[in-house]
This record gives structure tokens, sequence and C-alpha cells, in this order.
């Protein structure tokens, strides 16, 4: 009701205010003013259809199938290094509630994304629901990892994998910024990861010990602190 009332006060003053003008004129002047009354509602149907696109051009990364998603697609070495984008997402447990914006321009720019041929492979991670694979990479959210996996030669050993680590704001990250990641190639600003948690090339994979390492890591972050407390006095208790 406060709607109508106000459009119909408004309606008459906008007319006679605006009868010199063109007619096309006047009624966008209208339109534009009316518009100003109108909640704006359009931001939820377009973040709904922005995550059904994503959901068909993205893969989703567990624990049990990352190494298998993650190898090259093809065989030709002469093809080059296949580029992927992963993104490390979360909820309240993992990124305390701040990753829902973050999220939906990762999913606007996963549609973006797929219309270019040229763009990486995608992938997703909620830590929320794989805080093991989380635990594994030692990834927090909100984060893109930038892979390119090497093609195997067959009178070759295996190249590096080339990881780059790019960190994004839970505030202002557009989806025009993930997609520059690509297009503009921003991701060669950050450093080539190279340490010993590296999920292809580190020392604790070539020793298959990145899935101990993740449950080990897991568990250590869910154990209360008050637990940590009551095992040192324990143990000081004893050495003294």
């Amino acid at each position: 009701m406060r709607l109508t009332a106000s459009l119909l006060a408004i309606l008459p003053l906008t007319i006679a205010a605006e009868q010199q003008k063109p007619l096309r004129d006047t009624v966008q002047s209208l339109f534009d003013r009316v518009r100003g009354y109108v909640p704006n509602a359009a931001s939820a149907p377009v973040a709904s259809t922005a995550a059904k696109a994503a959901a068909s051009n993205v893969v989703p990364l567990t624990k049990d199938n990352w190494k298998s998603v993650l190898t090259p697609s093809t065989s030709d070495p002469f093809e080059g290094p296949e580029s992927w984008m992963v993104f490390f997402s979360g909820g309240n447990k993992s990124c305390y509630g701040r990753c829902a914006g973050v999220e939906q321009a990762w999913n606007e720019s996963a549609t973006l994304l797929a219309a270019d041929p040229s763009s990486p492979r995608l992938a997703y991670v909620n830590c929320d629901k794989q805080p093991i694979l989380c635990a594994t990479w030692a990834a927090g959210p909100p984060t893109i990892w930038h892979i390119q996996l090497p093609v195997v030669r067959p009178d070759q050993s295996k190249p590096a994998t080339t990881v780059r680590i790019i960190g994004l704001n839970t505030t202002t990250t557009t989806a025009t910024d993930i997609v520059k990641i690509h297009t503009q190639k921003t991701y060669e600003k950050r450093p080539v990861y190279e340490g010993a948690l590296h999920p292809f090339d580190g020392w604790v994979a070539k020793y298959g010990l990145l899935a101990p390492l993740g449950y080990t890591l897991f568990a250590f972050a869910n154990v209360p602190s008050w637990a940590f407390m009551i095992v040192i006095s324990m143990f000081s208790r004893y050495i003294m």
C-alpha cells in the first residue's frame, strides 16, 4: 500500500514537470524513479543461476578422487602442461562464514571461463566438507591454487608440477579478478610453491605420507585446547 501511495503521489508531479520533454525521455525518467521504489531482488536469482552453471563446469575434489582428477587429460607432450584452477572455499567452520561473496564471484567466473576454449580446467573444494583434503594440502579458504600439470614424455622423467597459491579477499574479490588469473596471467605474480607439503612433488608426497599427515593435522585441529592443557600439566608433573 505504501508503494502504491508513493507512486500515485509522484506521478502527477513527474508528468507535469517533464511535459516539455519528448515522450520517450519522460517515460524513461518516470521508469527510473519508479524503479527506485522497487526492492532489488535480482541478486538472489543471479547467484543461483551462476551456481548452477558453475556446477556443470567445475569438478568437486575429495580426499578420494583428487589424485585421479588432477592428471593430464592428454598424453601428447607437445601440448604442454595442463592448467587447473582449484578454488578452496568453506563455511562457518573453515571460513568463519566469510566466503559467501567470494564463492559467488567464483561461480560467476566459472561461467565466464567456460566460454573461453583456452581457459584452465576448474575444480572446487569445500573445506567444511573435505577437511582431510584441506589438511593434506595445508590449504585454507578462500584461495585459488593455480596448477600446471606436466605431460610426461616416454624418454624423460616427470617434470615438476608448478603450483602457485593466490589468496582472495573476502570482501573485494570479484569475478573479473578471478578471470584475470587466466586472461592476464596474474598468477605469475605469485611465487612458485616448492614446500615440503607440495601435494605433487614435496618430499611428504614422494614418501606417501600425505594422507597420514592430513589425518594427523585434522585430528590435532579438532582436539580442544583444554585437552592440551591437561596433557601439558601431566607431562610437567611427570618431569618434576
